[in-house]
């Protein structure tokens, strides 16, 4: 997550990282500790955004220990 400054005081750009590939993109929108670094001190734990293409199955993890 790439966060800008602006000119104007406590207006920022804020620019989540994309990760794609052929199933689809994961972002994170938010995260409390990133924001709180760059002085936005709202509390929010962690929001993220997902899209998957057609029957594409996510989530599923597989541990043998």
């Amino acid at each position: 997550m790439k966060i800008i400054e602006t000119k104007i005081p406590d207006v920022k750009i804020i620019e989540p990282q994309v990760f794609g590939d052929e199933r689809g993109l994961f972002m994170e929108t938010w995260n409390e500790k990133a924001f709180r670094e760059a002085g936005i001190g709202t509390k929010f734990a962690q929001d993220n955004h997902s899209r998957s293409v057609k029957n594409t199955l996510r989530g599923l993890y597989y541990q043998i220990e």
